[in-house]
């Protein structure tokens, strides 16, 4: 049986850009416990196929439903498009039809519609999130009117990482991937970064981005939907742990995680990390 007792918010991401967005809740919901884990090792998604992903995201989740979590979010666009609904439609009945799953995707794509003007909007992200198409059908099924050009931005994500975000190596590819994106439709005026590493390209984004067309970060739509959905939910919402705190687990070595996760956070604060092992199925502890 899984434990009945309240915990923490669980938040994933195959690596360091789900900082982004915990950041963001830990801002607007300052209230609640949050449990971030960070499958570090096995990064990056991206590239990976949708079975690959899939798998990786549900060891993840089972692992954060074990120790507790009633409400985990995806904050990987990557898990988001490739596992987020296999999970919700196939293992939530079978863990416990109680707790939920929720990603980024839907709530980026609930905005857009308030934003656009011509009706044309891109997206900048992972290969894989391009290739899956998710954004493009999320924002189909609110506007179906929207025009949607998706650019994969397969380096962007690296570049974060070893913390060149603002090298001039950086710069050139933030430039290519925007040329081809208004190349392939000039009435685009509003732009989903769809990543959650990509704040962390913003400067040079807005050096190439054309004047008047509005950069759209997650992290503050993704964290007041939440805030929403908690407040519709309140059952769930009792069954959230609320001390203000946040725990951190990675499949890398701690130290490291401490080190790459400051680019993300740059706030100095000191970190609770403890290494975990993600396994093929975490039903025993279920």
């Amino acid at each position: 049986m899984l434990p009945v007792n309240a915990g923490p918010i669980g938040v994933f991401d195959s690596g360091y850009g789900g900082l982004t967005i915990l950041r963001r809740m830990r801002k607007i919901l300052p209230q609640y416990d949050y449990l971030y884990l960070g499958d570090n090792a096995r990064a990056p998604y991206g590239p990976r196929s949708f079975d690959v992903v899939y798998q990786f995201t549900r060891e993840a989740v089972e692992k954060l439903f074990s120790m507790g979590c009633h409400l985990v979010i995806l904050a990987c666009n990557t898990a988001s498009a490739k596992a987020l609904r296999t999970l919700q439609m196939n293992d939530i009945p079978r863990w416990d039809p109680d707790r939920r799953i929720l990603g980024v995707i839907r709530p980026t794509a609930e905005c857009i519609g308030d934003i656009t003007k011509s009706r044309h909007v891109g997206i900048l992200a992972t290969e894989g999130t391009i290739r899956s198409k998710s954004y493009d059908m999320e924002i189909h099924k609110l506007f179906p009117d929207i025009v949607v050009t998706g650019v994969a931005c397969p380096l962007w994500a690296a570049i974060v990482e070893a913390n060149e975000a603002d090298s001039e190596g950086a710069e050139y590819f933030v430039k290519k991937r925007i040329k081809q994106m208004f190349s392939a439709d000039d009435k685009i005026d509003s732009v989903i970064l769809g990543c959650t590493h990509y704040p962390m390209l913003l400067n040079s984004i807005k050096k190439h981005i054309p004047q008047g067309v509005q950069i759209i970060p997650q992290g503050d739509y993704v964290a007041n939907s939440l805030k929403t959905y908690l407040n519709r939910h309140q059952l769930l919402e009792e069954k959230i742990t609320k001390g203000g705190t946040v725990r951190y687990l990675t499949s890398e070595n701690p130290e490291r995680f401490k080190e790459c996760a400051q680019v993300f956070l740059n706030d100095g604060e000191e970190l609770s990390v403890q290494q975990t092992t993600l396994q093929a199925s975490q039903q025993q502890e279920l």
